[in-house]
């Protein structure tokens, strides 16, 4: 397959599975579902099927632009918000403002708080890890974020004043998107597409870093304001993401690595395939949840981990044996 036909297919793709999503579920909708008789199959297409299909595919395309700006950025091909902490600092963040009780003081409360988490995260990696981290030290950087985070999250598990609160807690933790209307599309929405606007204007420097950074200055780009862009573009991805869907992990790590045979490894040039991929990769995990057999669906992030954590093993094997 030529190089120019991989957009144009990876959008049909996309717009497949988007229209499988929407008609796929445990509840067949029948045709007419425009009929004044058929209220209750027009509530679900409506009110369930197309917000959690809309969302899927900006949370897809988000995660997976995010994994390969932070590859891009940090020269390594470990790196992704799930793997890195991030994302678990973004869900410890609205996991805060639900123990605190905040987040119904305002419906902005919890996205709000969700980005300020990833961006927490963003800033700690920056720190620890340096712009061009190891492997090793990248993912040490990632094991004391994610510890971190999940130690903050377990505690307020554990002192949880209500069921209720340790309900959401859980839900958090393991990323899905059931039930998801336009009241969360709405609330995501606009956070996920201004960090997608800003980690797009990051092409140049992200180019630009593969000729280090002494070779990128030369080049008049200004490094420190393209990271702190960076991270406030991915800040906004997952805090956003994270806030209405939970940890939904591995998308970043696996995306990119699938589109570079295809479109080639020029960070700048992978962003868009990698958000069609990434869209695609989420909406089908999540058509596969609601096939499989069972009284009850599997969470997203549980299917995405299942097949993510595999692929981290092969690929962290795999640059092993290039170093030896």
């Amino acid at each position: 397959m030529g190089r120019k036909w991989v957009i144009p297919s990876l959008v049909v793709l996309v717009a497949v599975l988007t229209v499988l999503s929407i008609a796929v579920g445990r509840v067949n909708l029948s045709w007419d579902v425009w009929s004044a008789q058929d209220a209750v199959s027009r509530a679900i297409l409506i009110e369930l099927r197309l917000p959690r299909a809309i969302l899927g595919l900006l949370v897809g395309a988000a995660l997976g632009m995010a994994g390969a700006a932070m590859q891009g950025y940090l020269r390594n091909a470990l790196a992704e918000p799930g793997t890195l902490g991030v994302s678990a600092m973004a869900a410890l963040g609205a996991v805060l403002s639900i123990f605190f009780n905040i987040a119904g003081v305002h419906p902005w409360v919890l996205p709000i708080c969700g980005v300020l988490g990833a961006m927490l995260g963003m800033a700690a990696l920056f720190v620890l890890s340096g712009s061009a981290a190891s492997v090793l030290t990248l993912v040490l950087s990632g094991i004391i974020l994610s510890s971190l985070a999940i130690a903050g999250i377990s505690l307020c598990l554990s002192l949880s004043p209500s069921p209720w609160a340790a309900g959401e807690i859980v839900r958090w933790m393991l990323g899905s998107l059931t039930d998801r209307s336009f009241d969360e599309l709405t609330l995501a929405a606009p956070l996920i597409l201004v960090g997608c606007a800003f980690v797009l204007g990051c092409r140049r420097p992200l180019d630009a870093l593969t000729l280090g950074e002494s070779g990128a200055r030369s080049l008049g780009i200004d490094l420190n304001r393209a990271q702190w862009q960076l991270a406030l573009g991915i800040g906004l991805i997952v805090g956003g993401s994270t806030a209405v869907t939970g940890i939904i992990g591995f998308v970043g790590l696996i995306v990119p690595h699938l589109m570079r045979p295809l479109v080639g490894s020029r960070p700048g040039a992978l962003l868009i395939p990698s958000a069609i991929g990434g869209a695609a990769l989420v909406l089908a995990g999540d058509i596969v949840v609601r096939l499989l057999p069972g009284g009850s669906e599997l969470e997203l992030g549980v299917v995405m981990s299942l097949i993510g954590a595999p692929f981290f093993f092969v690929l962290l094997h795999s640059m092993r044996r290039k170093l030896t």
